[in-house]
């Protein structure tokens, strides 16, 4: 893409930046554009922002973090607008962090009639005495150890909020990996093994396996192993200067053909809808690696399961979907899971941060587009289902 879209001094947004790293398109064209608007105005917050978006993508999470500071130095609102005539006003709160750190909102909302206006907020940016006019509020601040301050303030703030507020930051902070299988527990046809925080140490004297371990407040999969043996931990802590584990018990999950499968669901407004599932040889199954882009068949699988989806996975499922959106209580949530041999729901994941995306291939993937633009809408109508009956009170 022509780095000409960064000479009209507006954001270009995360949504766009990642399809175009997703497509293979060298960001660094559009970095320098970014770089020379800075250095023309070292005020232009909306270049800054973008600028630590691309250095994130590129892999550059320090500079990119401080360039990021840098833009919430000088403004902690950023704007994208809808696509046409603004329908429906969104005010998105957001902490600092790297891409994992909110929900992306941009991918829902993106070419629709949805005003999205990001404010970043943390124990050192507060809420400004004037916000912009918004019909709902949506907490996009993922749980984490970082942003937990953030969430608990924010769950005192939202109690007298004008508007509308999805997404309530005490529910957030329960899809955290520890208080999730304990919210989740004894919930019928969901399996979801209890996750302990260890230090090093107490990783050292595991003695039962196979577990998995993880680093404290690590995403899509960074530093996740198997460990089967103590000669494992051994590799794995020599490999790893973190302080912190999560430890949780290794479900086998392989079905019956040999082959792993996960998939990615999210709830909205209750109901859930198919985002992905990755057909893998490896129990840790990442949509990227699994080899979606290089097998017809793997493809063919997943079109028919998203095709099918509400009247096979979701019915098999539905006590079990339900009953984790009433546990979760949240308006919107991701769930990255699996099925047990024994037809159970294996829940790997709750959160809001999950990227739920269109940036496939159509020629690639022609499934996936109607899907995903399926998503998109129930989340559109869920907003202005909340504004509606707001209004209408």
């Amino acid at each position: 893409m022509n780095p000409e879209i960064c000479n009209d001094e507006k954001l270009i947004g995360l949504a766009r930046l990642m399809k175009m790293a997703f497509d293979g398109i060298n960001l660094a064209p559009i970095g320098d554009a970014l770089i020379a608007r800075v250095e023309k105005n070292p005020l232009d917050a909306e270049a800054l922002m973008d600028l630590s978006t691309v250095l994130q993508l590129k892999f550059m999470p320090e500079v990119a973090l401080d360039v990021q500071s840098q833009a919430l130095d000088i403004k902690t609102l950023y704007h994208l607008p809808a696509s046409g005539e603004e329908k429906i006003r969104l005010l998105a709160i957001m902490a600092p962090g790297n891409l994992m750190t909110n929900a992306p909102l941009e991918f829902l909302v993106e070419g629709s009639d949805i005003s999205l206006y990001m404010l970043y907020v943390s124990p050192d940016l507060q809420l400004p005495p004037a916000l912009p006019e918004h019909d709902l509020l949506f907490v996009a601040v993922g749980e984490s150890d970082r942003s937990r301050p953030v969430l608990e303030e924010l769950g005192r703030a939202v109690k007298t909020w004008p508007r509308p507020v999805l997404n309530l930051p005490d529910n957030i902070l329960a899809t955290s990996r520890e208080a999730a299988p304990i919210r989740l527990a004894s919930l019928a046809g969901v399996d979801m093994p209890l996750s302990v925080r260890v230090e090093r140490a107490a990783l050292e004297a595991i003695g039962q396996f196979p577990v998995i371990a993880r680093p404290v407040d690590s995403h899509a999969g960074q530093g996740l192993a198997r460990i089967d043996s103590p000669e494992d931990i051994r590799a794995y802590l020599s490999a790893r200067q973190e302080q912190e584990f999560f430890v949780a018990k290794f479900v086998e999950y392989r079905s019956r053909d040999g082959l792993y499968r996960k998939y990615r669901i999210v709830l909205i407004d209750g109901k859930p809808y198919a985002c992905h599932m990755g057909i893998s040889e490896h129990w840790m199954i990442h949509y990227a690696n699994a080899g979606m882009d290089e097998s017809a068949e793997k493809r063919e699988e997943e079109a028919r399961f998203m095709a099918g989806f509400d009247g096979d996975f979701a019915r098999r499922h539905y006590d079990a979907l339900s009953g984790i959106d009433e546990r979760m209580g949240l308006d919107y949530l991701v769930i990255d899971c699996a099925e047990t041999q024994d037809g159970r729901l294996l829940i790997f994941e709750v959160d809001i941060g999950a990227v739920i995306h269109a940036m496939d291939p159509v020629d690639v993937f022609p499934y996936k587009a109607p899907q995903m633009r399926q998503v998109f809408s129930a989340f559109r109508n869920m907003l202005a289902r909340a504004a509606h009956e707001y209004e209408s009170a």
